[in-house]
């Protein structure tokens, strides 16, 4: 049998900043407006019908994401409409639910 193949570890800086971003995936509201925004770009004021919750609550998450590099904004005229930021962050959303939808 072959000797596995070890892995090095990343530097601490790269560990730290991921570990923070899997902090923002830690909170289930701002993965319900990441869902919203799964295959489809949306304004504040739709995210926060869809998800029964306030236009000033909802903005305080995207500003969290729009931060973390999670989403990105697009204005137009007055509104902004967002979307996730690229392909990463929704394969990461796939990845996650596929692993919990997954029986033991």
């Amino acid at each position: 049998m072959p000797a596995k193949k070890k892995t090095s570890v990343p530097p601490e800086t790269e560990l730290y900043d991921l570990a923070e971003l899997f902090k923002i995936f830690g909170d289930s509201t701002r993965i319900r407006i990441l869902f919203v925004l799964f295959d489809t770009e949306v304004c504040v004021c739709d995210i926060a019908e869809a998800l029964n919750m306030t236009q000033s609550a909802v903005s305080h998450q995207l500003r969290i994401l729009k931060a973390n590099r999670l989403i990105k904004g697009r204005r137009e005229g007055k509104q902004i409409f967002y979307s996730l930021a690229d392909e990463h962050v929704h394969s990461i959303i796939a990845a996650g639910l596929e692993h919990i939808e997954e029986d033991d």
